[in-house]
């Protein structure tokens, strides 16, 4: 059995024989690394497609159930095109740039930053901590990080409330309080905090999805493809990325809410009275004053399954710092160890951290789901990028050698939109007997397209 998959089982309260019984995985790898990221990459996607298919095999009264032998599918060559979705993914035959120019590794004065710069506030704060005009290139911005120590750049762009770290070792740090941190979580938590009713596992549970970038969005579009109406909801002073957009967004309609607004914190708490799961994704505490803290709506909401991402974990020194995939590798060791001479940094061949991490959230949310039904309570469910990286460099799994994709047609699917016709992956897996639900639902932001409580646009 993948050494991921069993180390998650309990979790999701599924025990081997299930597994054996109801999960169909081909040989192979097709995502060529250093480290096992073939059998993290699997493994997530098992989770999830197992999750999935136990929530629907409930006796009939809840969901409609699938048939009774049916099996999860997961096959590496599917898994790697839709782990490098960003990197294939094209709006009107265009393939965007994964990064923006100021994103990525540079080179210090003593090693290697890697900076995160894709969001015009981040691109904002780094630039500014650099003492860089707006205007600076990527040129600018090599020059500048070339004067200075690698720790002092991520001191000072972390300052500005940027995003930049330096590239360490492994062995730096394991050895430091973050990864001491990072070591008290499990890999996926599936935790009750108290006690209410059993609640029936509704056809389409609704799903509030308050999670941006990767991680988060694929836990949420994994819902939807399984038959969840996920509702996705963004700030107007941050509306997300386009590209980020069509790639994650798939199956889900969304809207925009401004929770400093008073009026519109009233009306998502509405949502959330008709909710099932609200998936949240930004830095610990940051929603917390918006009633949204684990235990407060476990008091004010106790039917809702409340799944939180986050990239460091909620605790330990660098518990609130901001955090990516590609920030989680190379302050992790991933980079140094990916690296072609032991010295440049490298990134891993896919956002790895991002997806499994997405997929096991997706997994434990299912879960959830079924225990309420089956026991009740209140439950909390919590993955980290940070955590997923620990499990990859710290597992004994060896990859089989990989052999890329070469024709990714086959998991690629083609889709209509306001924003042209994009062709993008699916998801990661496939069930027996389920009913495909991967389409373009969300045309655009807008109160129109959140209809299970006509919520309108509500800005301040």
């Amino acid at each position: 059995m993948n050494p991921l998959l069993r180390e998650v089982l309990p979790a999701l309260g599924l025990e081997p024989g299930y597994v054996a019984q109801r999960l169909d995985v081909r040989p192979g790898n097709a995502l060529a690394a250093a480290l096992p990221v073939g059998t993290l990459a699997t493994g997530a996607v098992a989770a999830a497609a197992l999750a999935g298919l136990a929530l629907r095999s409930v006796p009939p009264g809840s969901q409609a159930p699938l048939p009774a032998d049916a099996r999860a599918h997961v096959d590496p060559r599917q898994v790697a095109v839709a782990f490098r979705n960003d990197q294939l993914q094209t709006v009107h035959g265009v393939r965007e740039a994964g990064f923006a120019p100021l994103s990525g590794f540079f080179e210090a004065r003593d090693g290697w930053v890697r900076t995160h710069a894709n969001y015009p506030h981040h691109l904002d704060r780094l630039v500014r901590a650099l003492g860089l005009p707006s205007s600076a290139t990527r040129e600018d911005a090599a020059a500048a990080i070339a004067t200075r120590a690698a720790q002092d750049v991520e001191d000072a762009v972390t300052r500005d409330h940027g995003i930049a770290v330096r590239v360490r070792s492994l062995r730096e740090w394991m050895e430091g309080e973050p990864a001491a941190a990072v070591d008290t979580h499990p890999l996926l938590a599936v935790t009750r905090l108290g006690h209410a009713p059993s609640r029936p596992v509704p056809e389409r549970p609704r799903v509030l999805d308050l999670t941006r970038v990767i991680a988060g969005p694929v836990a949420t579009r994994t819902l939807a493809y399984l038959g969840c109406d996920v509702l996705r909801v963004d700030s107007p002073r941050m509306p997300e990325l386009t590209a980020a957009h069509l790639e994650t967004d798939a199956g889900k309609r969304s809207t925009l809410l401004d929770l400093h607004d008073e009026h519109a914190r009233r009306r998502f708490h509405e949502l959330l009275d008709g909710a099932d799961v609200l998936v949240t994704g930004y830095r610990p505490g940051a929603l917390d004053a918006y009633g949204l803290e684990p235990r407060r709506l476990a008091q004010s909401h106790p039917q809702v399954v409340h799944a939180a991402l986050s990239a460091w974990t909620p605790d330990g020194p660098w518990g609130d710092r901001r955090g990516f995939d590609s920030i989680v590798q190379a302050a992790t060791g991933i980079a140094l160890l990916e690296s072609p001479d032991g010295s440049r940094p490298r990134a891993l061949p896919a956002q790895a951290l991002d997806h499994a991490t997405g997929y096991l959230l997706a997994a434990g949310i299912l879960a959830a789901l079924r225990h309420r039904g089956a026991t009740g309570g209140t439950w909390h469910v919590a993955a980290h990028l940070a955590r997923t990286a620990h499990w990859l460099l710290r597992t004994d799994a060896v990859d089989v050698p990989a052999q890329p994709v070469r024709d990714p047609g086959p998991w690629l699917v083609r889709a209509r939109t306001e924003h042209g016709t994009v062709v993008q992956a699916r998801p990661a897996f496939e069930l027996d007997g389920g009913r495909d639900r991967f389409a373009w639902v969300g045309k655009r932001w807008g109160g129109d397209e959140a209809r299970w409580a006509d919520v309108p646009q509500v800005s301040s």
